[in-house]
């Protein structure tokens, strides 16, 4: 048990040393970007005891973290830090995860726990979700030839990234052993958690793969397991791409896509790409809990009992039917209640 030596009670630091180092890395096995907004949410509260309750680092304790404290911590990121409802919604979470866990760990934390529990952030404003249009994604994926080396490499980059709805991450993380180019044709794609889900592939996005593989990844049976999908030369050896290179070529080719689309929004992201390919299959009708399963979200409760019946057949279909290249538009704009359903989709 993580105690001062000297009073006897629970040691705020120690605690936090354990959960940011232990506990999410190991037992949660949270990916480094996580396990950063946990420690920035905490490094903030910190700050406002400093600068608004005059409380320096030695002298925190578990009891600047009643009720009262957080309170004014919430309007102090909001009144003189200036910070965004989501920002501070963010914040009070990581800081009840973090609460929530040192109650498990001792007892004496619980009612400290409960408390925070109770309080809720500013209401986070709804925001107009953001997606292409079915020309926008035509113009963005046809936006590379495929003539040359690089421009197939970066036309492939785009179809992937649409056609499976991955996270950028990972698809960058795609190695040779995570495809499947005979039937049935798909991807294992590894995400939040290390989580792996199996996404299927169109036969048109198959078509490219194999070009591409031929061009890129040649006798690929004689190659290891390991190398990844996308890659570039480092020292005459293949290294994965980086994050920040898949979303350079999307904004190329949204660039490119606007001289033949002027439509294309001026800042398009990969995430982007992901929230498109989500509504063009809640356009064709496809059922949000397969929508979800695709996408690599299992934690909705009302969807669970379903995900046993999303077999991958059913996932298949479902993609084929919302190919923007063989579907025309649909008729009927999509409600309120279901934008903000596919805007909840991360």
């Amino acid at each position: 048990m993580r105690r001062d030596p000297e009073t006897g009670d629970p040691d705020f630091f120690g605690f936090a040393r354990e959960y940011l180092h232990t506990y999410l890395p190991k037992a949660q096995q949270s990916s480094p970007k996580t396990i950063q907004a946990y420690r920035i949410s905490l490094e903030c509260f910190l700050d406002y005891l400093a600068d608004h309750e005059h409380v320096e680092r030695p002298g925190v304790s578990f009891d600047h973290l009643d009720r009262q404290h957080l309170k004014g911590w919430l309007a102090w990121m909001a009144d003189e830090r200036g910070y965004a409802p989501a920002t501070i919604a963010l914040r009070l979470s990581t800081v009840k995860a973090f609460l929530a866990y040192c109650s498990h760990e001792d007892i004496t934390l619980v009612a400290i726990a409960q408390a925070a529990k109770t309080l809720r952030a500013p209401a986070i404003p709804k925001k107009q979700i953001e997606y292409l249009t079915e020309p926008e994604t035509r113009a963005v994926l046809a936006a590379f030839s495929g003539t040359t080396t690089k421009s197939l490499r970066n036309r492939m980059l785009l179809i992937l990234l649409y056609d499976t709805a991955a996270r950028v991450g990972e698809l960058t993380a795609l190695t040779l052993q995570d495809l499947c180019l005979s039937e049935p044709g798909h991807v294992s794609l590894t995400g939040k958690r290390n989580k792996t889900r199996t996404v299927p592939l169109t036969a048109k996005a198959i078509e490219h793969l194999r070009v591409y593989l031929d061009e890129f990844h040649p006798n690929m049976a004689t190659l290891p397991a390991t190398r990844p999908v996308f890659y570039s030369l480092h020292h005459g050896q293949p290294a994965a791409l980086s994050v920040d290179t898949v979303a350079a070529v999307l904004k190329q080719a949204a660039r490119i896509a606007r001289t033949h689309c002027p439509s294309t929004p001026e800042h398009v992201h990969c995430h982007m790409l992901r929230k498109t390919k989500a509504m063009d299959l809640y356009q064709q009708g496809i059922p949000l809990p397969i929508i979800m399963r695709l996408l690599g979200h299992e934690h909705a409760s009302t969807t669970t009992a379903f995900y046993a019946f999303a077999t991958i057949d059913m996932m298949r279909e479902a993609v084929n039917a919302a190919t923007p290249a063989i579907n025309s538009p649909p008729t009927q704009r999509l409600t309120e209640d279901q934008l903000q359903a596919l805007y909840s989709l991360r």
